[in-house]
């Protein structure tokens, strides 16, 4: 769907009455400073790295430009840390400081942090989706006196410091979140951001057209400001957090499922971690990924050495997960006013589940899938505890989906079938009498015969499968007000 000429006009009058907002020049925002606590460590000094004549024309044209925005001053202080440049994926080049010796002794801010899929899935069903970059994000949070002495870096044109927050200190994403987490309270309905992207989600025209307006007003009252070439504005898809959301769906960004396709097989073991760590930020989109991937994540174990040793069934495992996230694998965005179904497996390497959700078609369509590589000791378990393992994860890890709403959950191993309904609120998961209570549950039998029971009850009796975390006692089902069952 595109935009109608008035909806373009509309966008452009109210970005035109917000023109300052909108800048390439980061604005100094007066709602947070951050302070870098060291506790008594004494300063840490490190002599700058040795860099090609490219990499050091690039750190002075860098060092030039920030003198003359303020961004950084000279410095006589007793801390230095060495620069180092990282290319974005624009092609623009990220002028960073090496704090790794600096972070070993700043005392951590466990502000936390948004969790993506949450972010996402609350985008999903909007008609009309907006994103927001803030220019240069952290350089538009100052620094106090103490924290800029500290942030002192070091090159051959001498010794510089931070007046803003820099790239890779510590505690900078959790200052920043704090910071566009308070600009955004009371918005939270129809605005959400991790860290410099903010995204703005409505129904109807009209109401975006407000909300957009509430959430420019908030960033122009803090005095930050945003990179206009990087906004994406009235859309009902839009990239956000390397996913493409939109019309109830979710998506890979086909650049990073590119950037997987064409990996090289890997020689070391940092290699391969690093293949992991792209192809796993999309492993829910993967039925059965940790099983797939079982045979690469064996190659990072510490015993394993640092050169691979590449066989059949790793190339196996590298090429089924490039091929499934070249399929145009697709997620469908939660309606919570929808029943879900839950199914289970489990398999001699893994447990897996896939949360699902009827469309329009009256077809279900995936969620969410989930897997987990089971450990050299859970491997060794019988079939029977493997299938209840899957289950216990799979309804653990789909809490905040499940909690206070009916749902089915489907498995299809025949020794925890059942032939007729119980009415009984109890789960029985382990012989020491500790139960679950599992209450507006509904269970599937195979693939389509449903037990038509309010309150199911299953007997399990393996007490092997918990883990002291997962002995603890919860609702699900239950509404969340109510009081946690007595501990037995």
């Amino acid at each position: 769907m595109t935009l109608g000429r008035m909806q373009r006009q509309q966008i452009q009058e109210l970005c035109t009455s917000y023109a300052p907002t909108f800048s390439a020049t980061p604005g100094l925002t007066e709602r947070a400073y951050h302070s870098i606590d060291t506790g008594n460590a004494h300063p840490i000094r490190v002599h700058p790295y040795r860099v090609s004549p490219k990499a050091k024309t690039a750190i002075e044209r860098e060092i030039q430009d920030m003198l003359q925005m303020g961004v950084i001053r000279p410095s006589e202080s007793a801390w230095a840390s060495p620069v180092v440049l990282v290319p974005k994926p624009d092609g623009e080049i990220r002028f960073c400081v090496d704090y790794r010796k600096l972070n070993a002794v700043t005392r951590p801010d466990n502000y936390p942090m948004p969790r993506t899929d949450e972010l996402l899935e609350k985008l999903g069903w909007a008609q009309f989706i907006s994103t927001l970059d803030l220019t240069k994000g952290y350089w538009q949070v100052p620094l106090d006196e103490s924290a800029k002495e500290r942030s002192a870096f070091i090159t051959d044109l001498g010794l510089y410091e931070f007046n803003v927050l820099p790239f890779g200190l510590r505690n900078a994403p959790a200052t920043f979140q704090r910071l566009v987490d308070g600009l955004l309270v009371g918005l939270g309905e129809y605005a959400v951001a991790y860290l410099d992207d903010v995204a703005i989600f409505s129904d109807s025209w009209a109401d975006h057209l407000e909300h957009l307006q509430k959430v420019l007003e908030r960033i122009r009252e803090a005095g930050l400001t945003v990179k206009a070439k990087k906004c994406q504005m009235g859309l009902n898809r839009v990239t956000y957090l390397g996913h493409q959301v939109g019309q109830g769906t979710i998506s890979p960004l086909q650049a990073k499922v590119d950037a997987i396709q064409k990996w090289p097989v890997p020689k070391s073991k940092k290699q391969v971690q690093s293949f992991l760590g792209l192809a796993g930020y999309y492993r829910r989109f993967v039925l059965h990924y940790s099983q797939i991937a079982a045979p690469l994540t064996d190659l990072t174990k510490k015993k394993q050495p640092n050169a691979v040793q590449w066989t059949g069934k790793c190339q196996k495992a590298f090429n089924k997960l490039k091929a499934t996230l070249m399929s145009d694998p697709v997620l469908r965005a939660p309606d919570f006013d929808k029943p879900f179904l839950v199914t289970t497996d489990a398999s001699e390497r893994g447990v897996g589940a896939v949360l699902m959700e009827k469309g329009p078609d009256q077809e279900f369509h995936p969620v969410v899938f989930l897997s987990k590589k089971l450990s050299e000791r859970e491997s060794n378990w019988s079939v029977n505890e493997k299938e209840c393992y899957a289950i216990v994860y799979a309804l653990e890890r789909l809490h905040p989906y499940v909690w206070g709403r009916r749902f089915h959950l489907q498995t299809d191993h025949a020794a925890l079938k059942l032939d007729k309904p119980f009415t009984t609120h109890t789960l029985l998961l382990y012989k020491r009498k500790r139960t679950l209570n599992f209450l507006n549950y509904y269970m599937l039998q195979g693939a389509t015969a449903m037990v038509p029971s309010t309150h199911l009850a299953i007997l399990l009796t393996y007490p092997t499968i918990l883990s002291a975390q997962q002995k603890q006692l919860f609702y699900l089902g239950a509404s969340p007000s109510a009081p946690p069952p007595p501990r037995t």
